[in-house]
């Protein structure tokens, strides 16, 4: 299990994407048959960092991103301190925001996988998603 505390911060955002993809490559993930699977995570923590400095900082001045690679499984998940627990919004052209979490459901469905929003202990939430690692191809 890997943990990247941030500030609640724009500049996080991008900070958290590459030190995830860094953390990916460094187990691994490398190469063609990981590359939907990285696209996929770094998609997710875009959107889940972005959301959080952009709804949560208020309430939450560090936002925190945490990975777990096992077998099977990549499992990333980003913590903040707001109670609020979010809601995917359905399409509506009429809006420009608002569909990051509708976005990441969506990507983590397609690839196979699960997502969820919880509680934390502290009152604040988390929201996760679960996707599977390819299989290795046969030859």
């Amino acid at each position: 299990m890997w943990r990247f505390p941030v500030p609640a911060e724009e500049a996080s955002v991008p900070l958290t994407r590459h030190a995830v993809r860094d953390r990916l490559l460094a187990q691994g993930m490398a190469g063609v048959r990981y590359q939907e699977l990285v696209d996929d995570v770094l998609l997710i923590v875009s959107e889940l960092v972005g959301n959080a400095v952009t709804h949560a900082a208020k309430l939450s001045p560090e936002v925190t991103t945490e990975l777990v690679v096992r077998r099977g499984w990549v499992r990333v998940s980003v913590e903040d301190g707001d109670p609020y627990r979010p809601k995917a919004l359905e399409s509506d052209t009429g809006r420009t925001g608002g569909r990051g979490l509708l976005l990441v459901k969506s990507v983590t469905l397609q690839a196979g996988g699960v997502c969820d929003v919880e509680r934390t202990g502290e009152g604040g939430k988390v929201i996760w998603a679960s996707l599977p690692v390819p299989p290795e191809a046969d030859d």
